[in-house]
């Protein structure tokens, strides 16, 4: 028996690994897309939550 010979079970896992691998292409290409777009639409990195505050500020 030569080392080369695979089992049915190699082939299914190497069919799932695969699949598993495109899915998270696909996962990480949406959240580059997501974060493009979000950078694109909004020209600056920061939220409203990291502006100063204003008016008043009693202490």
């Amino acid at each position: 028996m030569g080392l080369t010979r695979e089992h049915e079970l190699h082939k299914r896992r190497l069919g799932r690994n695969v699949g598993l691998g495109v899915v998270l292409g696909a996962f990480a290409a949406l959240v580059f897309a997501l974060t493009v777009a979000k950078l694109h639409e909004g020209g600056m990195i920061e939220g409203f939550d990291h502006q100063p505050p204003t008016g008043s500020v009693s202490q």
